[in-house]
């Protein structure tokens, strides 16, 4: 992709489900390597109406190339507010182009504005951020993230 139009960061509505859609399901099939996903819209709108979930996309021109997906949350050690960002995504044929490095510079900003102490970001075993010009500016957060199971057809533990 050789365009060099600026990229345009924003908050995600219902009126960018038909978007978000195909990108939700480019991931999901890079991540799980199984056959491709269609484009759901109902899921994409599901996610987009999510009482927690907030989403930022990412547009070359007309065209959504890249989404977040974040939470502001209580830090309770420190007792001041944190955001999670949980999912980052570009599509392939848009990756080098700075699309990540202006994801993650929005979400600062929404910080700044928030008042965050930090960003948590947990990312995912399969995700390829060390080849990204994003990559250079992580810090090593101390923690690891893992994953409790909730069988919800079992009784309490």
């Amino acid at each position: 992709m050789n365009d060099t139009t600026a990229i345009g960061i924003g908050p995600l509505s219902l009126a960018d489900a038909h978007d978000l859609a195909p990108l939700i399901a480019a991931y999901a099939q890079e991540l799980s390597r199984g056959a491709p996903r269609r484009p759901d819209d109902y899921y994409a709108e599901l996610l987009l109406k999510d009482r927690t979930a907030r989403l930022i996309g990412a547009r070359l021109g007309e065209r959504m190339v890249g989404f977040a997906v974040f939470f502001d949350m209580p830090d309770t050690v420190s007792g001041m507010r944190v955001g999670q960002l949980d999912e980052l995504f570009v599509v392939q044929d848009a990756r080098g182009l700075g699309v990540g490095d202006a994801l993650i510079g929005a979400l600062i900003a929404e910080g700044r504005r928030q008042g965050w102490q930090h960003v948590r970001w947990l990312v995912r075993e399969k995700a390829r951020i060390r080849d990204e010009p994003i990559a250079a500016d992580l810090e090593p957060g101390g923690m690891r993230s893992y994953i409790i199971p909730v069988d919800r057809t079992a009784g309490n533990r």
